[in-house]
């Protein structure tokens, strides 16, 4: 079996589980955000009396940080109220940032573990070693009550990175390039699991980002196999034991893909869709009225040193703003102290409250008609932060970056 299959088995107390298979598994982790009232509402239309296990239960609030209107407001009272009435004491307010960063921070993500959000980045867990997976109110609300929930098992595909990474290029650009590649509909209910000598080379950040975007394959979750890197990055923060599954010598995945880095440049992921990609140079030199660096995509410490490094003692274009969003408090704090903040309050930017925010179209960063974005998020659909009629190109970190500092999109490669 694979590592995800021994997982599952372990999970649904099972010896052996196969791809197709439909399993009623305990979950470890359930985590809703303050888009999903509706779990709350669907907990009590199922007969739902008191949650199970609340101190597995995180309640969010970070699409919605802080408020913008009235209805969001009643939205979060009632998840208080819910959450004071259940003994659930992990509510993470609107100072805490974007659920997948929190579980990071806190250390609530373990390998082996199911995690499951009402947010289909959940994927992101994969980084850890657990199977993260998004999904919507009534799956949440199950969960709630009996602290299970079926999954069917996936097939698993895998994909092999070898080379290094070229100056100005990064995991984001790695991600993009395969989404391009394989096309955005590829995963769908499929794991991918990511492989190969590139990963060594690639923190817990990067990998992160790797996962997270596998959600934009269709992937239903990811998977890193535990190392040093993780361990080093649990070491501080582990809450209770946990399980290392490994994949059997003789399993065979449903496919592998190999993709060598050593020559590839900076990406992007043109309108109006994640798997419109090409070389950043096929679009260089194209205005833009918005850079915006953040979210559980691209919204940590590594993405704002970077951004910082090509910033340092400059002026981002006076045709674009910068809108900078730290992924949550913690990243916030260390920004703060590694003088990553001021750098960029001083190059021009705006920086809001640890969060969502304009990712997904809501608030604090929304697009007018006609205007162009380069976003280091993970989605660039027609309205996704604003205006239909607003064009949004994906990238790094460091590429949001360099754009911002020259009012066009820009290779970050030229700036370090």
């Amino acid at each position: 079996m694979h590592a995800i299959e021994k997982l599952l088995a372990a999970r649904a107390g099972r010896e052996k589980v196969t791809a197709g298979e439909i399993v009623n598994c305990e979950v470890d982790i359930a985590g809703i955000n303050d888009l999903y009232l509706q779990t709350v509402h669907s907990f009590y239309e199922m007969g739902g009396k008191k949650v199970c296990r609340p101190e597995r239960v995180m309640m969010f609030f970070d699409h919605y940080a802080p408020c913008a209107t009235i209805t969001q407001a009643e939205n979060h009272k009632q998840f208080r109220n819910f959450c004071s009435e259940q003994g659930i004491e992990n509510l993470f307010d609107i100072d805490q940032g974007v659920c997948h960063q929190i579980l990071a921070d806190k250390g609530f993500v373990h390998p082996g573990e199911i995690v499951v959000v009402s947010d289909s980045h959940t994927t992101t867990h994969g980084a850890f070693g657990a199977f993260g997976t998004g999904v919507g109110a009534t799956d949440l609300a199950t969960i709630l009550i009996t602290g299970k929930l079926w999954f069917m098992v996936p097939e698993i595909f895998r994909i092999n990175l070898v080379g290094k990474l070229r100056p100005g290029v990064y995991a984001k650009d790695v991600i993009l390039h395969i989404i391009g590649d394989l096309g955005a509909d590829y995963g769908v209910y499929k794991a991918v699991e990511f492989v190969g000598p590139l990963l060594k080379d690639l923190s817990i950040s990067e990998r992160m980002c790797l996962c997270n975007m596998s959600t934009e394959l269709g992937c239903k979750t990811s998977y890193i196999q535990p190392d040093e890197t993780t361990f080093a990055y649990l070491d501080s923060e582990v809450k209770r034991p946990f399980t290392i599954y490994e994949t059997d010598a003789d399993f065979v995945c449903a496919a592998e893909f190999t993709y060598d880095v050593s020559a590839l440049a900076p990406q992007v992921a043109a309108p109006s869709s994640v798997d419109n990609v090409s070389d950043l140079s096929a679009f260089a030199g194209t205005p833009v009225n918005q850079a915006y660096l953040g979210s559980c995509t691209g919204g940590r410490l590594e993405d704002f040193a970077v951004a910082a490094r090509i910033l340092a003692g400059k002026k981002i274009s006076p045709s674009t703003r910068m809108v900078v969003v730290p992924a949550s408090k913690k990243v916030m704090t260390e920004a703060m102290d590694a003088g990553y903040i001021k750098v960029l309050l001083e190059a021009g930017a705006t920086i809001t409250t640890p969060g969502c925010a304009a990712c997904l179209g809501v608030h604090q960063g929304m697009l007018a008609a006609g205007e162009t974005c380069i976003s280091s998020t993970n989605r660039n659909f027609p309205g996704r932060m604003g205006h239909v009629d607003a064009k949004i190109f994906l990238s790094s970190p460091a590429a949001v970056a360099a754009s911002a500092l020259m009012g066009e999109i820009a290779d970050p490669a030229d700036f370090l």
